[in-house]
């Protein structure tokens, strides 16, 4: 349904004409499953980075990867004012537990953190890599999968019309 979905808006005449008149090359749009897989994987890496601009981030990847960036950007919104908390939290608590260190009770205020940062950087930061890594490989993995399926579905539907 959103693969269905993805093809349709892509090829409306609006969005054609807006590629043409900014001169964008087509293939950061483009929906096809290696594309929307790729804007995913990097859109997720970076959604986990504890750091400001996030969406700059990804866009630095465009010179060197090509990916459909709209779902790039997408993806780093997973990391939202609501969702940075826990997201933050559980990253520190992991790489504290990877890297055997006893976690501080943690205070949700600015002064806290400006206090602590020294404390918590490096488990954070190594809990950050860690939900990155796996966090976006797996995401990759399941779209592609799911991707796969439905083209599988789409195929057995259309032989049984016929």
């Amino acid at each position: 349904m959103i693969r269905k979905t993805l093809k349709k808006t892509s090829s409306h005449k609006k969005l054609r004409d807006f590629i043409k008149k900014y001169k964008i090359p087509p293939e950061y749009l483009s929906t096809n499953r290696k594309m929307i897989t790729r804007g995913v994987l990097i859109g997720l890496f970076i959604a986990f980075i504890p750091m400001p601009m996030q969406m700059a981030a990804v866009l630095l990847f465009v010179p060197f990867v090509k990916f459909n960036v709209p779902i790039g950007l997408a993806m780093c919104w997973l990391s939202n004012p609501i969702t940075m908390p826990p997201m933050y939290y559980m990253e520190y608590l992991t790489g504290s537990f990877f890297l055997g260190i006893q976690p501080e009770p943690v205070e949700m205020t600015l002064k806290w953190f400006k206090d602590n940062l020294d404390d918590i950087f490096i488990p954070l930061y190594f809990g950050t890599a860690i939900y990155s890594v796996f966090g976006s490989i797996s995401a990759y993995l399941a779209v592609n999968f799911l991707w796969k399926k439905s083209v599988e579905r789409d195929r057995k539907r259309h032989r049984k019309e016929r």
